[in-house]
């Protein structure tokens, strides 16, 4: 049964058509994935369908009505003074308003509020007896006790419950939204970016929640694993269109193939059908003309000539009906395009940490005696929960803050590219253009193109970098990484805000880069593809290092810890084997002796190997 419909809405934005002809339902149960490129109007879309905006075109219908629905924004409540606790109460309408109001009036009763003096007790207290009545009668205790263990069960822990909401990281607002829905439990919940900021432990807790969520669900993400993991059907919205595949991300993608495969084969048969049809018209005008100036006035003739002229004008309607329902060119989206480029690097290592440990002021140690090294070749995910420390690490990594004890230990040859998730290194005050011609030997044509690579139109070219989405400033910090030639990329969460299209060609261009990079990100399709090498940092201080891909680190037996002296093993493996496949891949030389030095070096090459591995 259908509790929400949209037919054919339309919405503009400051005179630029943001979708149109979009139409969808939603039926009770489901888990519906939204989804588009940045800029579409997915958050646009989600706020029309809740009231806060009007479409300008189109008809909503709520079967279920705006009071039992729930809503997760992204920047929701970014700047409220009010407490955790408080955020998370509210969620709950009648129960946190009597809450609040037997609060107040138990305040006026004790004399503690400005005007208590002025007002009889009797009236205050008959009151207060018949909220503290209903608040009894909706299971407002019950109610308490159940906000507390959502915020406990979303590791929000008592010390965090006074803070004020604008003082908690994104992770943390994620976390607080999330459990106000649980307590409410609306029919209907509306999530924008559920998964944005938070850890792998929360992601997966999150999954199970939607999958078993008795209510109904639409949700925007750009999580691949999550929309694979929670959707039942996938909603792609298009600036002319909306449309539904069943199943999570990766049958959505099977699909799309399978139309595309399709509307290409489909492309070219009609495209030979029109050229049959141009030739035969051709043809046959020109034996109209032939016959018509042969037969004269000889009647015979004329009728002759007319045979060909209804061929003619039959051929002209067929070509008619097939412009009419013509089968559009395929065609794949604008598309991010970009190469990273690396420095050689002749060192097998570029950075070593020796010892290091480190903790903020006022804070409890994220780090003692850490001993790590990236080496050459290196694609290092750094995971964990929330707080453990990894932008710590990276900003150690970069130089940007500098240990307690121990020693970071940098190749002179390195160079760094840093990608910070804040992207506070970005002038706001400069124009995209601007920002790109600061780069050495940028000229205003390269410029020009390679913003129009990246997506940036243009007249977009000449935007502020402060009136940017954060998709579009992640794109401009890229831009600043492709040609600062580094050696070593240090990312900090570089795809939050990058639409899926953009996310596949980030990890396109970071598989085919040249240099070693260590990442901190929760998009696991992203590790998967990227990472050869997991750094997982844990509370208490703990640091594991598993030596594979992320599928690797899912099988194996994650209780083993590397100590330095196997890192640096494993490092060192991994290097001799791929010298190893060099030798053996080399053409055999025509010299006898040449011949047997290769042998020789490839057979110390294995015995070397062997060892390590037998170690």
């Amino acid at each position: 049964m259908p509790i929400l419909k949209a037919m054919d809405l339309y919405k503009e934005w400051d005179g630029t058509v943001l979708f149109e002809n979009v139409s969808f339902e939603v039926k009770e149960g489901e888990r519906l994935a939204l989804f588009g490129r940045n800029g579409v109007g997915k958050t646009t879309l989600l706020q029309c369908l809740l009231g806060r905006i009007t479409a300008d075109g189109g008809i909503i219908q709520r079967v279920l009505p705006l009071e039992e629905w729930g809503w997760m924004e992204q920047q929701a409540l970014a700047d409220s003074s009010a407490s955790l606790l408080t955020v998370v109460q509210s969620g709950s309408g009648e129960l946190h308003r009597l809450k609040l109001e037997m609060e107040w009036l138990q305040r006026r009763m004790n004399g503690e509020a400005e005007d208590s003096s002025a007002q009889p007790i009797e009236p205050i207290m008959a009151q207060y007896s018949t909220s503290f009545e209903r608040y009894v009668q909706l299971g407002g205790y019950e109610w308490e006790v159940t906000v507390e263990k959502s915020l406990l069960q979303l590791r929000l822990d008592k010390p965090l419950w006074d803070r004020p909401f604008s003082a908690l990281s994104g992770g943390q607002k994620t976390r607080a939204q999330l459990a106000a829905l649980m307590v409410s439990r609306p029919k209907f919940i509306v999530l924008d970016e559920p998964t944005n900021h938070l850890d792998e432990d929360t992601l997966e807790w999150l999954e199970h929640w939607v999958r078993n969520y008795r209510g109904t669900v639409l949700y925007v993400s750009h999580d691949r694993t999550f929309i694979d993991r929670t959707a039942d059907a996938v909603l792609e919205l298009e600036k002319s269109d909306c449309t539904r595949y069943t199943g999570g991300y990766s049958d959505y993608r099977k699909q799309k193939e399978l139309e595309l495969r399709t509307q290409e084969t489909e492309y070219t048969k009609q495209k030979l059908e029109k050229e049959k049809l141009l030739e035969s018209i051709r043809r046959y005008a020109e034996w109209f003309r032939q016959s018509h100036k042969a037969a004269g006035q000889n009647d015979f003739y004329r009728s002759k000539a007319k045979k060909n002229v209804s061929r003619l004008h039959a051929k002209e309607a067929a070509l008619e009906r097939l412009e009419r329902d013509r089968v559009d060119k395929p065609r794949e989206a604008a598309q991010l395009k970009m190469k990273l480029e690396g420095e050689a690097f002749a060192a097998s290592t570029l950075l070593r940490l020796q010892e290091v440990s480190f903790r903020y002021p006022d804070g409890e140690p994220l780090f003692e005696r850490l001993c790590l090294s990236v080496n050459r070749g290196d694609r290092i995910a750094v995971m964990g929960p929330n707080g453990v420390g990894k932008s710590t690490l990276l900003k150690l990594l970069t130089g940007e803050i500098a240990p307690r004890s121990g020693d970071i230990v940098r190749n002179p040859q390195l160079k760094t590219g840093y990608f910070a998730q804040e992207l506070h290194h970005l002038n706001t005050d400069d124009t995209i253009l601007d920002s790109l011609l600061k780069l050495p030997g940028m000229t205003q044509t390269e410029a020009r193109t390679i913003l129009g690579c990246f997506l940036f139109s243009r007249e977009e070219v000449h935007k502020r970098i402060g009136a940017l989405s954060m998709g579009e400033k992640c794109r401009v910090a890229f831009l600043r990484l492709l040609f600062g030639q580094s050696n070593l990329l240090v990312l900090d969460e570089p795809t939050n805000y990058l639409d899926i299209d953009t996310r596949e060609r980030v990890e396109e261009a970071l598989v085919e880069y040249g240099g070693a990079i260590v990442i901190v990100t929760h998009d696991r399709y992203l590790i998967r593809k990227a990472a050869n090498r997991l750094v997982h940092l844990q509370r208490e201080c703990e640091v594991r290092v598993y030596d594979g891909s992320y599928d690797d680190y899912m099988l194996k037996d994650r209780s083993h810890i590397l100590t330095p002296e196997q890192q640096g093993q494993e490092n060192e493996c991994r290097q001799l084997e791929l010298q190893l496949a060099q030798l053996i891949s080399r053409e055999e030389p025509e010299e006898a002796e040449e011949r047997q030095r290769l042998i020789r070096d490839i057979q110390q090459l294995k015995r070397r190997i062997a060892l390590l591995q037998k170690n």
